[in-house]
């Protein structure tokens, strides 16, 4: 379908410009080259193309219009634009999501009741579409990057080959069975392990305690003070080919992180949710495991709590 696209919108180019001049001089606002062999046509306007914002969005809006800049942009470059190629070669934008984290906010003296309200696109700012060079590093890096759990270690990794970016704090499911009204049945509620990829992202994630299935809209933090609920993405993982509903989503409570302590879940702090989203496209792999015996940042062998009981198991 792009490749349509991009080839009837050369072939509106062409013919206007016979239409102008027959004489078809040099134009200077775009290069045009045609590739024949994959039936391919690049209009480069000039990239990169920088996007002045004109008014400033809020989270509450902050999908909507960067699908818009998708949509409108996507046909003018060789390659396909997406969400997450644009905010990752704006990286801005990436430190700005993070800072709506409650937490952080109060760490600078301001309670935020609605995280929705918060402007995280400012007017004036300016958002790049990359040029085909960069827009192919970035994909290959996409292509090169892996997410990491250590069950027992409470650790989220995100490695790009072998090279580490991130480590996060997480909290993982409880050492319980229990029955929950969202399945209809008795649930173990460990954290599976084994390996498998990100299959669905949900940019407006609906709240509901599983234990009773009512959906909530407000949450106590760990200053007991109540807000309403964050928008931000739940990434749903798929772990030896099944889908057991179990996702890596942010909690409000971070005094949690470091426990066994969700229903399955795999919890992180509001800002580093944002960065596991946007560094985690569909089809990211994903290795979920239960190391006891680790090296730790010292060079030490350490054994892990068995949180899970499972070496009393064997």
């Amino acid at each position: 379908m792009k490749s349509l696209a991009i080839f009837l919108n050369v072939f509106l180019v062409i013919t206007l410009l016979i239409a102008v001049n027959p004489g078809c001089p040099k134009v200077e606002n775009f290069q045009l080259s045609l590739n024949l062999l994959n039936c391919r046509a690049l209009v480069n306007y000039n990239l990169p193309i920088s996007i002045k914002i004109q008014k400033s969005v809020n989270l509450e809006n902050y999908f909507e219009y960067l699908d818009s800049i998708v949509i409108k942009y996507d046909s003018l470059t060789a390659y396909n634009l997406s969400e997450h190629l644009l905010v990752k070669a704006n990286h801005w934008i990436i430190d700005t999501l993070q800072n709506t984290d409650y937490y952080r906010m109060m760490a600078r003296d301001s309670f935020v009741y609605n995280q929705k309200k918060l402007i995280v696109l400012p007017k004036g700012n300016t958002i790049v579409i990359p040029d085909s060079i960069k827009a192919k590093n970035i994909l290959n890096s996409f292509e090169k990057i892996r997410i990491d759990v250590n069950i027992p270690e409470f650790k989220l990794r995100i490695f790009e080959d072998s090279i580490q970016l991130y480590e996060f704090p997480i909290r993982v499911g409880r050492n319980e069975k229990k029955y929950l009204k969202m399945s209809g049945r008795i649930q173990d509620l460990k954290t599976k392990t084994g390996e498998g990829s990100i299959v669905r992202h949900n940019r407006n994630p609906r709240y509901v305690n599983p234990l009773n299935n009512h959906e909530y809209f407000v949450t106590k933090r760990d200053d007991d003070r109540v807000t309403k609920l964050p928008q931000i993405p739940f990434v749903e993982t798929e772990i030896n080919g099944l889908r057991y509903g179990q996702l890596i989503h942010p909690t409000t409570n971070p005094e949690t992180l470091g426990k066994a302590y969700s229903n399955g879940c795999i919890g992180t702090t509001e800002a580093d949710a944002w960065i596991i989203y946007y560094y985690t496209p569909l089809g990211t792999q994903v290795r979920i495991r239960y190391d006891l015996d680790i090296i730790n940042k010292a060079g030490d062998s350490i054994s892990l709590e068995d949180i899970y009981g499972y070496k009393m198991k064997k």
